[in-house]
């Protein structure tokens, strides 16, 4: 387990696809030079103008279940037919620097690191609406109408889950979702628990 008082914060930002995770992200990396963002490993096809190291590590099916065989991944799940995990010794070698990591993480990854480092903080992004999620989905054009589906079907199920995190933000305004966040970090590095380190 990770020593909150001296090593890095984890905040995982998960939530339906299509809820705008990725842009909040990305928004977020921009203001907050101090967090560092912690890359996942998919077996998932690059999206135009994804990189490889970048985005994600791309691998291969074979690749992806050797590092599951070896116990390289902190956490991995398979969704909509393909794998995600989170490499172990990039993510350890973070915070123990004492450096803040960010991960995007689907909602079953995101409740696994969650078991194993209670002291990570889970923030959960959500459109106004399921029908706005629907349309944001069609909207991108890069999936097909089975792959729609399936993802709608899983958005259902990740709803459930709400509960399971910290904190609900509205990706309804995308400034407002990102200052939400950012203040939702800023908050926890400012908790007692986090600076009880100092001496009067």
């Amino acid at each position: 387990m990770i020593d909150k008082k001296s090593e890095g914060l984890i905040t995982v930002l998960s939530g339906p696809s299509g809820a705008g995770k990725g842009t909040v992200l990305k928004r977020v990396l921009e203001i907050k030079n101090d967090l560092k963002l912690s890359i996942s490993a998919t077996t998932r096809k690059p999206r135009n103008g994804e990189k490889n190291g970048v985005n994600y590590f791309f691998k291969t099916n074979e690749e992806f279940e050797k590092m599951i065989n070896q116990n390289e991944l902190v956490e991995w799940v398979e969704y909509c037919g393909n794998y995600y995990g989170t490499p172990m010794k990039y993510l350890l070698d973070l915070i123990y620097n004492g450096i803040d990591v960010i991960l995007e993480l689907e909602v079953n990854g995101a409740l696994k690191i969650k078991k194993s480092n209670p002291e990570c903080i889970l923030i959960f992004i959500t459109p106004p609406s399921f029908n706005e999620l629907k349309k944001r989905i069609k909207g991108r054009g890069t999936e097909s109408n089975d792959v729609i589906k399936k993802r709608l079907s899983e958005s259902k199920e990740e709803f459930k889950q709400v509960n399971s995190y910290d904190y609900l933000v509205v990706n309804d305004n995308l400034n407002k979702a990102v200052s939400d966040v950012i203040s939702i970090i800023n908050a926890e590095k400012l908790k007692t628990e986090r600076n009880n380190k100092f001496e009067f």
